[in-house]
This record gives structure tokens, C-alpha cells and sequence, in this order.
């Protein structure tokens, strides 16, 4: 039985980041747009939130305004235990 890829990267101390990016347009410099980002990362590094923004300033048009992130760990090690095996009742 193969691991789920998600799963995996949480046993290895991802969390589930999520970014609310605010930014402008070229031709509507007075309007503030919102852009909300959900993707697995690592804090306090978030290489993988880097890295879009680093995308997002380099090829898109949308000035970046404000960032806000919020980041929570979904398994943590007192509650995740390895089971030696599987008994089976009836």
C-alpha cells in the first residue's frame, strides 16, 4: 500500500500554508486585488510560498501590495505513532 504524496510530505513536517497576497494591476494602480495561495510548505522558511512569490515579481503584472500567512501543522508527533502491526477482530 503506497503513501499518499500529501501525506508523505506531512510526516516529513510540511503543514498546510495559506497566503492571502494582495496586490495592484498596472492599469488599476488605485484598486486593491486579492489572491488567496494554499500549498503544503515548511515553516518559518516556506521555500515553496518563496518561491511563487519570487515567480509572481518576476513574470506576472501585479504589483505585490501585502502578504499575510498563515501556517498550521496537521500531523504532530504526539499524535502520529508507527504501528508494529495489524491485528484483525472476527
Amino acid at each position: 500500500m503506497a503513501l499518499d504524496a500529501d501525506f508523505r510530505r506531512q510526516l516529513e513536517g510540511y503543514g498546510l500554508t495559506t497566503a492571502e497576497i494582495l496586490y495592484r494591476l498596472p492599469d488599476h494602480p488605485i484598486l486593491l486585488q486579492s489572491y488567496l495561495w494554499q500549498e503544503y510548505d515548511v515553516a518559518p522558511d516556506f521555500p515553496n510560498l518563496r518561491k511563487f512569490l519570487d515567480f509572481w515579481s518576476h513574470k506576472l503584472d501585479g504589483v505585490l501590495d501585502t502578504i499575510r500567512v498563515a501556517h498550521q501543522g496537521l500531523i504532530r508527533p504526539a499524535e502520529f505513532k508507527a504501528v508494529d502491526g495489524m491485528f484483525r477482530l472476527h
